[in-house]
């Protein structure tokens, strides 16, 4: 407000420069799931000898924010899915590589993915599965307690590297948006609803390459080194009669039995107790070392294996994007897929979809919740209040009825 108040302009320019950034953007693929989505997308056969092939559904979910914006769902519990589309080839070298899409755990996941791939090369989509050589994994996995993260693994020469950064990815039951950014210095980002979680290098947050630089093996610490930190105090002298305390002390609270028999019992002994002004063997107090230099370690050096790659975040060959996973309960379900070089075109992308529609989505799915509790507090047994009105109806009932059987007893003993 106070910078477009001092220049009406500056604003405007920002906007029209933003705008022309974005519209100079390259997308090699994106996907909404508009209509003729079937025609792009290859349902994978795999599995289907096994009859553990999941379907998919084409829906904007039980619950949703505008539901005009549909996606793909999984359909079918323990089930394996693996579906994938085909884009023209490219590669990222001197470019931003930006892999962002949306996914909504509608089921309340408690074991199963919502990651997607890359894959390089040729591939028979109809047999694209969890064989398939990928490049790129990235999304949100869950498994009980222990699991629940972002998964960032890139291949490297026919290897895949997982990243050694944890990065807890959303575990809730609306949509998010996951987005991965591979810059050409090597460095990356990883945003989920376009907020930055986690960013570094590939050289330090995968071990892709060797270290650059290794402990020196040779190294030795010094034998004046000193790593004490805090020393005795040579100044500090021990109490006159510190050693002559006892440890314990008779007990001064305690008394001789009554019926205590010093011939049939003995002599009568009180027990002793800890003595409280004993503080243990003596210990000069500690100071700080004024020739501490630290903990040793040993130099760094360069590490002889190490051979640097300046092409290790290049994927040359790009060609597929596909998803592949085994869920145990169904209900994940992916929307607004987008390969791009420009990270500002995915943020405006995921606030044109994600950020548009969250407020209402996550109404509809209070609403959705509400109405699921007063469906099943109507079907729960009735309260113990109404069943004690209950015994007590019956008991007067019961009551009611004693007189006419007291009676039919009475005629009953008088025959």
């Amino acid at each position: 407000m106070e910078i477009g108040s001092r220049n009406p302009s500056l604003l405007s320019h920002l906007l029209l420069f933003s705008l022309i950034a974005v519209a100079s953007a390259k997308v090699f693929f994106e996907e909404r799931f508009n209509d003729g989505w079937e025609e792009r997308w290859v349902k994978s056969d795999w599995k289907k000898d096994e009859n553990t092939a999941g379907e998919w559904n084409y829906t904007s979910g039980k619950w949703n924010g505008n539901a005009e914006d549909k996606g793909i769902q999984t359909s079918e519990d323990y089930r394996f899915y693996a579906i994938s589309a085909e884009f023209p080839e490219f590669s990222n070298k001197d470019t931003t590589l930006v892999f962002q899409f949306s996914v909504k755990h509608e089921q309340k996941l408690d074991c199963g993915g919502g990651y997607m791939k890359l894959i390089s090369g040729e591939i028979d989509q109809k047999k694209f599965g969890g064989d398939t050589p990928y490049s790129i994994m990235f999304g949100p996995d869950i498994c009980g307690y222990s699991t629940k993260k972002v998964h960032a693994i890139l291949n490297y020469n026919e290897t895949n590297h997982l990243i050694k950064k944890n990065v807890p990815c959303e575990t809730d039951q609306l949509t998010h948006v996951y987005t991965f950014i591979l810059r050409p210095d090597a460095t990356y980002s990883i945003l989920i609803d376009n907020e930055k979680k986690q960013t570094g290098s590939l050289y330090s947050d995968w071990d892709i390459l060797p270290p650059k630089k290794i402990k020196d093996p040779e190294a030795k610490k010094p034998e004046d080194w000193d790593d004490k930190e805090y020393i005795p105090d040579p100044e500090d002298k021990k109490p006159e009669g510190y050693d002559d305390i006892p440890k314990e002390i008779t007990d001064p609270e305690a008394k001789k039995p009554d019926d205590w028999d010093d011939e049939e019992d003995g002599e009568w002994t009180a027990p002793t107790i800890p003595n409280p002004e004993y503080k243990g063997p003596w210990k000069p107090k500690k100071i700080k070392n004024p020739n501490y230099k630290g903990k040793w370690k040993a130099p760094l050096i360069d590490n002889p294996d190490f051979k640097d790659d300046p092409d290790l975040y290049v994927y040359p060959k790009l060609k597929y994007v596909g998803i592949e996973l085994w869920q145990v309960k169904s209900g994940t379900l992916f929307d607004n897929i987008l390969l791009a070089d420009d990270p500002e075109y995915a943020k405006q992308l995921a606030e044109e979809t994600w950020g548009k529609n969250k407020d209402a989505e996550k109404a509809a799915f209070e609403e959705a919740e509400n109405k699921k509790e007063e469906e099943e507090s109507k079907d729960e047994p009735e309260s113990d209040a109404e069943d004690e009105d209950d015994d007590e109806d019956t008991d007067g009932e019961e009551a009611d009825a004693k007189p006419e059987a007291s009676k039919d007893n009475d005629k009953h003993d008088e025959l």
